[in-house]
């Protein structure tokens, strides 16, 4: 285990160490005096660059370190799922050819923190790109496995089988031990885990969608904990280290030894989704069942054509919750109907809305490099039952071009992919557009835009807190609502903000908030009232409260 300003001991030992190989490499004889291969590996009908030397280091921050001869590979870099690197490339005139490497450093958001505990990439593949053609030399071959302590697993798969010449593929995982890494090893950690009988431990175990972040209600309880009841202690489940948990907290990686001891142990277990079936509640244990969002799509039992198996395996679940919080009546009536929920239901506002009462732009637009007289729209919409890889259902870059300023403003389109979406998507890259699905906490989002545009999202429950303008882009709203996912109560009855179902209307509006804001400001009014009427910024403080004085935590 790690706490959020500690990296573990047996990383920094290692330096940087590595069972690493150092690889054979093409002859220079191949070469001519500019270093341009002449012989040797195809090239396709491109200069192609040759790597021939493949090394990882290890250390706080691994390192992917490249080599090769002739050419010198030009806009390198290490490329994954929302996650690139660049290489720092230089001549080495020794062998008449180059040296690359690649810091193995998650800091894109950076305001410091990632500079002074820095993290590595979310697990997943990586592959190396360039202007020119990567090819992979017959004669060379592939570092060993790494594993990092704390930090990753580094491996290597073959670019398609090494006779093609295809670039390795780099494979990020999250850092188990030989002993918890795999399928046999998890089954004999879960059968410890069912026929453990710990001591109950006065500690919170944290996890938010899936572990896949350290955010949402989960993430302002932890906040109000740390204020209200410092003697408590804090463990967040994540699915790999890429993920930075809240000062003091322990990071715990899903599946390792500890991961599996603390969901048996601690007496409180605080979730925004599903823990999934190899969780068993123990006798001195409660679940506090945040949930993500106010609903307007149907959940679970409400959902229309829902399978029997899926059925069971709802009450299944519903069946380890203890309590569930609720945003406001709606969600407390929708939430009892959709899981057959029968236990209570705590309707004290939402604790991950409790910054948008106090909070500032100013610091996060500096953090995404927006000035503070741009015009930010954040675009977040809800994913698709029948198109899951999609993401930019508006086509955010061809909106940004057509609308590159408002009133001589410069309009920056923030586009925030569903948390469903964060592996199959890949981010936007165009002209005034910033791709923020993995930003750390969309509620810093709705601080630095000036609008929201969503169209079935629970965000426009979120963002009216702030008061700022509202407006739907839904083109396919027939579709979703009548065949797709239903809806828990008429949006077009009495919405806070224009529904729109084509570009050339949101764009009109987008050029006219104010007028919008005028428009809707008495249905705005009255949605806050039905689905507000407690985010005054304090609803973390209220369930960290109720949880101490029930005797849940303290």
């Amino acid at each position: 285990m790690s706490t959020s300003d500690e990296r573990g001991g047996a990383s920094q030992e290692r330096g940087n160490a590595s069972d690493a190989r150092h690889v054979d490499r093409v002859d220079p004889a191949d070469l001519e005096k500019n270093g341009e291969p002449t012989s040797g590996e195809p090239t396709g009908g491109m200069d192609a660059v040759i790597i021939d030397t493949v090394m990882l280091h290890g250390g706080e921050v691994p390192e992917l370190v490249l080599g090769g001869t002739g050419s010198t590979p030009v806009d390198l870099e290490l490329v994954g799922s929302r996650w690139r690197a660049p290489a720092s490339v230089e001549r080495d005139p020794q062998r008449d050819g180059w040296r690359a490497t690649v810091a193995l450093r998650n800091g894109r958001w950076s305001l410091g923190v990632e500079e002074r505990h820095p993290l590595p990439p979310p697990a997943g593949r990586y592959t190396m790109r360039a202007a020119s053609p990567l090819e992979f030399s017959a004669s060379a071959s592939l570092p060993a496995a790494l594993l990092v302590e704390q930090v990753a697993r580094l491996s290597f798969e073959p670019g398609g089988g090494m006779g093609d010449h295809q670039a390795p593929t780099l494979l990020i995982a999250p850092p188990l031990a030989d002993d918890e890494r795999g399928p046999e090893q998890q089954r004999r950690l879960e059968q410890q885990y069912r026929r453990a009988r710990p001591a109950p431990e006065n500690a919170v175990f944290f996890e938010s969608f899936y572990g896949s972040s350290a955010s949402c209600n989960p993430r302002a309880i932890d906040r109000a904990l740390r204020e209200l009841a410092p003697g408590v202690t804090r463990y967040w489940s994540v699915a790999d280290a890429s993920v930075r948990v809240p000062e003091g907290a322990i990071r715990l990686i899903e599946g390792s030894r500890e991961w599996w001891r603390v969901r048996a142990s601690a007496r409180l277990l605080v979730v925004n989704d599903w823990l999934r079936g190899r969780y068993r509640r123990r006798a001195h244990q409660a679940v506090l069942q945040t949930w993500h969002g106010t609903p307007l799509k149907r959940l679970a039992l409400g959902r229309p054509g829902f399978r029997p198996r899926a059925a069971i395996a709802t009450l299944r679940e519903r069946s380890r919750w203890s309590i569930m919080l609720s945003q406001n009546p709606h969600s407390t009536r929708v939430f009892r109907r959709s899981y057959a929920f029968f236990g209570p239901v705590w309707e004290l506002g939402y604790p991950r809305d409790d910054v948008l009462s106090r909070g500032e732009s100013s610091m996060v637009r500096r953090r995404l490099g927006i000035r503070d007289d741009a015009l930010v729209l954040l675009y977040a919409p809800t994913w698709r039952d029948d198109r899951p890889d999609e993401v930019d259902h508006l086509g955010s870059a061809e909106f940004a071009r057509r609308m590159p300023h408002v009133d001589g403003r410069e309009v920056v389109v923030l586009l925030r992919g569903h948390s469903r979406t964060l592996g199959p998507g890949t981010d936007v890259e165009a002209p005034g557009v910033i791709d923020v699905t993995r930003f750390p906490d969309i509620a810093e989002l709705y601080l630095a835009a000036d609008a929201l545009i969503t169209d079935y999202s629970s965000a426009m429950f979120d963002f009216t807190v702030t008061g700022k303008p509202v407006l739907f882009f839904a083109p396919d709203l027939e579709h979703y609502r009548d065949r797709l996912r239903g809806f828990t109560f008429d949006l077009l009855e009495d919405p806070p903000g224009p529904v729109l179902a084509d570009v050339e209307s949101l764009a009109r509006a987008v050029s006219s908030l104010d007028e919008v804001r005028q428009q809707f400001s008495e249905a705005y009014e009255r949605w806050r009232q039905r689905f507000n009427p407690k985010d005054d910024g304090r609803a973390a403080e209220r369930v960290v409260r109720r949880l101490l004085d029930t005797g849940r935590i303290g």
